[in-house]
């Protein structure tokens, strides 16, 4: 299993929100590149960065920070989601030097533009599906949709996206553990490569996911908090491989 650190960026700073609200922001540093290149020198094999400005407003805002991190951390792909709308949008950030593309608000929305954007692009379309009480929400987790998340993911598996991030809202920044039961559900159902976020506050957590057969995990809070560090998450994450 890969452990992506997260960068969430926001009005130009390196943050984390608490269940998905832009009211409970806690800023880690104001230069989110000093954040990226801590991540790298520590082993990180792919960073998950999310322009939370571009998921409120549906137009990125920090596209410049993002740029600074991919120049920096040179060969280490970075995987981008928020406000991602349009094909243009897609091909702006790919030229930025961002490896994967993460298509949230955008996928449930616009499946042709979604189903256009994966033939485009194979391998570097990813979506984003962000549940709450196991529903899809979307526009930076204030809209929940009358979508269940796991079909969601079966219609996007079969317009050609073969990964997805999959966040469960209620546990998002309380580091209380992940949703192991849902995140299981959305993986045996979507049949996709499931990269599991929210809640994570210990190596147990990753262990557990792990278990599960999970492909990926991200970390946020509990590495900013120091509750684990990103060199025993990995190792953690790649038990008995």
């Amino acid at each position: 299993m890969r452990i992506y650190p997260a960068i969430d960026l926001k009005d130009g700073n390196c943050v984390r929100l608490l269940q998905g609200r832009p009211q409970d922001a806690t800023v880690y540093g104001a230069d989110p590149v000093a954040m990226a290149t801590r991540w790298a020198e520590e082993g990180a094999e792919y960073l998950h960065v999310v322009d939370l400005d571009g998921a409120f407003t549906g137009k990125g805002k920090n596209l410049e920070a993002v740029s600074r991190i991919c120049k920096t951390v040179g060969g280490l792909p970075v995987q981008l989601g928020g406000g991602i709308r349009t094909m243009e949008d897609i091909e702006k950030r790919l030229v930025l030097g961002v490896a994967r593309v993460i298509l949230g608000t955008a996928a449930i929305s616009d499946p042709e533009f979604t189903a256009e954007a994966a033939k485009c692009f194979p391998e570097q379309i990813m979506a984003g599906i962000d549940a709450k009480d196991g529903f899809a929400a979307v526009r930076g987790w204030v809209e929940v949709t009358k979508v269940r998340a796991a079909e969601l993911a079966k219609q996007l598996r079969d317009l050609g996206i073969s990964t997805c991030v999959y966040t469960d809202i209620s546990k998002d920044g309380m580091l209380q553990g992940p949703n192991l039961e849902a995140t299981l559900e959305m993986q045996q159902q979507s049949g996709m490569e499931l990269i599991a976020s929210g809640g994570i506050g210990s190596l147990e957590d990753i262990r557990a996911l792990k278990n599960l057969g999970i492909h990926g995990a991200i970390t946020g809070k509990a590495l900013y908090d120091g509750r684990i560090r990103l060199s025993e998450a990995i190792a953690a994450a790649k038990e008995g491989e």
